[in-house]
């Protein structure tokens, strides 16, 4: 079975995240054509993204897509034989292993004390009866003889389990190789349908939209009954902005959203690397901690105006407009103590994430306080990103070994957003307690 060995790059992670969202946004705000067909793009992405489980097919409203599923219900199957008699091969091994090195400790052994046998006996005879030296030898002598018989036990033990556990071993080598071979020759047969599906998609595209039903215009009745349910339907985000702050709180909520899309990418990666190619990655999982952590930072200043918080409205609930303002204005100091908390803190926590002994940057020699602002300016270049010996900040423990400053930053830029949304929904308070209606 091949394996795979790739590492997310720091820097392709970091572009991800900002790259992605803005083109899903662009692609978001595109004109949605009035009837639905299938296209060759979104055929080929899903060909790439979920191609061996035969989910083009599907897409397309084919059937030979159930082709896929079988093979790859068999590669999982000999994935999972291929780890277990790797688990039965490991045991047979370290058995051997123990039993050659009991061989090369015991043999020795055993050799030298029988070396020294004929000597011990002689001492022990010469010596007077009673005597020390008599004592002394005949406790030597006792050792090597002792040493003999339980080093000859070792030994035929250590022998029987080379002579048992070695078939065992080569048995348990073998089935793991043909399990093994069995998981990549079926895993290469979904590679070579899936390469024959990505020649034939402009004909498998052009055949399912010919299936399609011709387009209707919906009834007068079909149409009423539309417009009643965009009436009813929950208020759009975007009639909830009334100033930049709004705008923007917007803008930053919809920009992490598209981090959910990318979670689904990363995890199906994971299980398939992991299921399929026995290689699990070291950089998927905290990858996703890290970014749903700053999601859920930039997205709070979104679910403040958006109201998506989960709160009691029991008593609030039925209040009227004015009075709601002026319960939201008082409960807004508590607001504010919590979000300036966070702010400031949050600040702290990147000072010092840049500021760490072992980071060289000029950057972090300027929040170290060993240069002033305008050398570390004059100082920074390109140098400063291309060169491997410069280290910023703090970095994971793990092997990924991912810079964490910039998430530091991010608690920052989370802060700073919910501070303004208050104050923008302070504005909002006082003008409607000041319109009274």
């Amino acid at each position: 079975m091949p394996g795979l060995s790739f590492t997310l790059p720091h820097w392709l992670y970091w572009v991800g995240l900002i790259v992605f969202p803005i083109v899903a946004m662009i692609l978001s705000r595109r004109p949605q054509p009035q009837e639905k067909r299938y296209t060759l793009p979104l055929g080929y992405m899903i060909a790439v993204t979920g191609g061996i489980i035969g989910l083009h097919r599907f897409y397309l409203k084919n059937m030979w897509g159930l082709v896929y599923l079988p093979i790859f219900l068999f590669v999982l199957y000999a994935n999972g034989q291929t780890q277990d008699a790797r688990t039965i091969l490991s045991g047979f091994a370290n058995e051997l292993r123990v039993a050659e090195r009991t061989l090369d400790r015991e043999e020795s052994r055993v050799d030298e004390a029988r070396a020294n046998l004929e000597e011990l006996q002689a001492t022990y005879d010469a010596a007077e009866a009673g005597s020390f030296t008599q004592k002394s030898a005949e406790r030597r002598l006792t050792r090597a003889q002792d040493t003999i018989s339980k080093g000859e036990a070792r030994l035929e033990a250590a022998r029987n389990t080379l002579e048992e556990k070695a078939p065992q071993r080569d048995e348990a080598a073998r089935t793991r190789a043909f399990w093994d071979d069995a998981g990549g020759y079926a895993l290469y047969l979904i590679l070579a349908l899936l390469l024959i599906d990505m020649i034939l998609m402009p004909s498998l595209v052009r055949n399912a939209n010919d299936k399609l039903p011709a387009h209707e215009e919906m009834s007068e009745t079909e149409a009423a009954l539309a417009a009643a349910e965009a009436a009813e339907a929950p208020k759009k985000d975007a009639e909830y902005a009334e100033n930049w702050i709004d705008r923007l709180s917007l803008f930053c909520g919809e920009f992490v959203a598209y981090w959910a899309v990318i979670a689904v990418f990363v995890y199906y990666y994971e299980v398939i690397a992991r299921y399929v190619f026995n290689s699990p990655t070291n950089w998927a999982h905290e990858a996703m901690y890290l970014m749903f952590g700053m999601q859920y930072l930039i997205a709070g200043s979104y679910a403040m105006l958006t109201e998506s918080h989960v709160r009691v409205d029991i008593f609030y609930a039925p209040l009227t407009r004015p009075k709601k303002a002026w319960v939201d204005l008082l409960t807004s100091i508590f607001f504010f103590i919590f979000a300036g908390t966070l702010l400031v803190t949050s600040w702290i926590f990147a000072m010092d994430a840049i500021a760490v002994p072992s980071g060289n940057s000029v950057l972090s020699d300027w929040a170290r306080g060993q240069i002033g602002f305008g050398e570390m300016l004059s100082g920074f270049g390109a140098n400063q990103w291309s060169d491997p010996n410069i280290r910023w900040g703090e970095i994971s423990f793990n092997e990924w070994e991912v810079p964490l400053w910039p998430m530091k930053w991010v608690m920052v830029i989370g802060g700073l957003l919910l501070v303004l949304q208050g104050v923008s929904k302070l504005s909002k308070d006082i003008r409607e307690i000041a319109r009274g209606n």
